[in-house]
């Protein structure tokens, strides 16, 4: 049986960045987006949430930014495309409580179905979100999986960089819409 990956999370960080559910070998590893060619740690160094690109073997240090890594559905998988609508059903009453538990200011869907599952919406943009989840801001980025190939790493980068932005100068939102 596959294990759990543990989410890395703490009260009142600024985000909380929400995978759509854990790789195999992320799971197997113990630690968040530690396929090798998942862009996750070098598209967030590079956007300039954090000052050196972290390792997926120090993981749990992105707390000491004010950050968060958790998963809107536990099963892990190869492939993301895997998961069911009824899995996404079911996951989302524990994610709202784990958001109201911990209040992060934002919450950072990576990849569109999450979202849009959670927020019964049938299409969504990528950036900002009209409407707060469980009092957070929501923002969706482009999914940095290595097996997303329709954004390049600049492009991951981009947006993500503008999430940066939003999150360092709150009175400048920026609409990527």
């Amino acid at each position: 049986m596959v294990p759990l990956l543990p989410d890395l999370i703490a009260n009142n960080l600024t985000v909380v960045f929400c995978g759509i559910n854990p790789g195999l070998k992320s799971a197997w590893n113990g630690h968040h987006f530690s396929g090798r060619s998942n862009r996750f740690w070098k598209v967030l160094h590079q956007a300039g949430f954090t000052p050196h690109e972290i390792k997926p073997l120090n993981d749990a240090t992105i707390l000491d930014f004010g950050y968060g890594l958790t998963t809107a559905v536990e099963r892990a998988t190869v492939r993301a495309d895997e998961l069911s609508k009824h899995e996404f059903a079911d996951a989302i009453e524990a994610f709202r409580t784990k958001m109201s538990i911990y209040q992060p200011k934002y919450i950072a869907f990576l990849g569109k179905p999450a979202y849009i599952a959670f927020s019964g919406k049938k299409q969504v943009l990528w950036g900002g979100q009209p409407e707060d989840f469980c009092a957070a801001k929501v923002w969706v980025l482009p999914n940095p999986s290595g097996l997303n190939r329709g954004f390049t790493l600049n492009d991951l980068i981009i947006h993500y960089r503008e999430l940066y932005g939003a999150i360092s100068n709150p009175a400048i939102i920026k609409d990527s819409r």
